[in-house]
């Protein structure tokens, strides 16, 4: 949610999100082989077709569905995995993932779809089969054909921070001053979109928990959220299954972080986040309900 007295809305092409209202939740919806947490769930058998991996498109529109169902805002699709120590994957392979699956939502729901990525070629691609937003983990320092791509596709974006690259990131992240560093980036990006002419009113910012931090560093970064609201943009927070919750709580196995991401989806939530990323929705939507219940109590 947001401080009383400032208002976020997304326009977006079919809809407007009011993010100031309430938290909203973006479902996940990775169709990789490899994803940390769910990887390979939407992958047939390992098998390839044209040398690229074959997605079980009607499964993953089915798990969309069900997202929406149990309370998504918004369905956030990836073809290529970013955990850390990931490989790349070529734009044509990325594409044969995604756009089948976000043209089969499109044809069966209006809900808002972000394409995960940071390739203008799969960007502009996902939008034309009917996605919404951007969600670019590099926050536009990977691709140098992006921030055009952004502005010409009428999508809103995302712009995320990430210290290296996803194949380096977690070897011995460091920094003078986090959020200074973060905060510096995240303005840097959003400069550079609002340059490329992506209008003001459809760019987020997200800290980018797990990527190129350690464990006190997403800790410190969720604790001070609140600070990156002097960017003048609305949040957007993933913390769903990741490492650094396994690390606080035992559990080794991301499917069994549910109740440690919702935990710290509160407290971002409470810092100021008006998006959460989850794979779980159903349990982070409750979350969010509650916690923007206690947060409008009292106030006039």
């Amino acid at each position: 949610m947001t401080a009383p007295g400032t208002t976020y809305t997304l326009r977006l092409r079919d809809v407007v999100l009011e993010l100031s209202a309430r938290t909203h939740v973006m479902g996940i919806l990775n169709v990789t082989p490899d994803s940390f947490s769910d990887g390979g769930r939407f992958v047939v058998g390992g098998g390839r077709v044209d040398g690229f991996s074959r997605v079980d498109v009607a499964a993953a529109v089915e798990a969309a569905l069900l997202m929406a169902e149990a309370g998504a805002d918004i369905i956030d699709v990836g073809g290529e995995s970013t955990r850390p120590g990931s490989d790349r994957v070529s734009p044509d392979e990325e594409q044969a993932r995604v756009v089948p699956v976000i043209e089969g939502i499109r044809k069966r729901s209006g809900i808002p779809i972000s394409i995960d990525t940071y390739k203008a070629a799969t960007a502009l691609a996902a939008v034309r089969a009917g996605a919404d937003i951007i969600n670019d983990i590099s926050g536009l320092a990977f691709d140098p054909d992006m921030p055009k791509a952004a502005a010409d596709s009428g999508a809103a974006l995302v712009v995320m921070h990430i210290k290296g690259t996803p194949e380096d990131m977690q070897k011995d992240p460091n920094y003078d001053d986090l959020m200074g560093e973060v905060t510096g980036f995240l303005m840097a990006g959003s400069d550079k979109a609002l340059r490329a002419g992506v209008p003001r009113d459809r760019i987020l910012v997200d800290p980018g928990i797990g990527f190129g931090k350690t464990l006190a560093h997403n800790l410190e970064l969720i604790n001070r959220l609140d600070e990156l609201s002097r960017l003048g943009y609305p949040v957007v927070l993933g913390v769903s299954r990741k490492a650094f919750i396994g690390r606080l709580t035992g559990a080794d196995d991301p499917m069994d972080r549910g109740d440690g991401s919702v935990a710290a989806a509160v407290m971002g939530i409470a810092r100021g986040a008006h998006i959460i990323r989850a794979h779980d929705v159903r349990s982070a939507k409750r979350a969010a309900l509650v916690a923007d219940a206690i947060m409008r109590a009292g106030r006039s």
